[in-house]
């Protein structure tokens, strides 16, 4: 997985320490604390991670772990449309991974990707709770199902 590098600007620097100071920059609030700061700026970076650990006075390593185990946590800037795939065994079954094939190969990027544009990223989830629409694409808020290789440019489409 390729890393963003970025500089983080005074003002974010200090949005950072006060969502920490919100949780008393309590080392148990970790996953709280970057839940915060994963929804204020979309994802979190190595040099998000590093001021965090600061801030709560543990290990970055302790951060990196959980950034890293919980897949809501991401790393990389998500798109301004970002797709997920559902990848339950019953979308898996009717031809997700198809799907997938076939959006990577028409945006050409590979999962946990964004377009050099910014406009989509691509991951793959557990299950949606739609296994009755299987195969589930959902992009940005949108849901759609039932869908077939053959009809993912079109479904694109709506978004460019």
């Amino acid at each position: 997985m390729s890393t963003v590098k970025i500089e983080l600007k005074p003002h974010q620097v200090e949005q950072i320490k006060q969502i920490c100071k919100e949780f008393n920059n309590d080392p148990g609030e970790l996953i709280n604390v970057l839940h915060k700061v994963q929804n204020t700026f979309g994802y979190l970076p190595a040099e998000i991670q590093e001021l965090v650990a600061s801030e709560l006075n543990i290990p970055v390593a302790k951060v990196y772990g959980v950034v890293t185990f919980y897949s809501f946590f991401t790393m990389l800037p998500k798109g301004q449309y970002p797709i997920s795939v559902c990848m339950g065994t019953a979308c898996y079954v009717r031809g997700a991974e198809k799907v997938v094939e076939e959006i990577k190969k028409a945006l050409n990027i590979k999962i946990g990707e964004t377009t050099p544009d910014g406009k989509f990223s691509l991951s793959c989830l557990r299950c949606v709770g739609a296994c009755g629409l299987a195969p589930v694409v959902m992009i940005g808020e949108k849901t759609f199902g039932r869908v077939a290789p053959e009809s993912v440019k079109e479904i694109l489409q709506e978004f460019l």
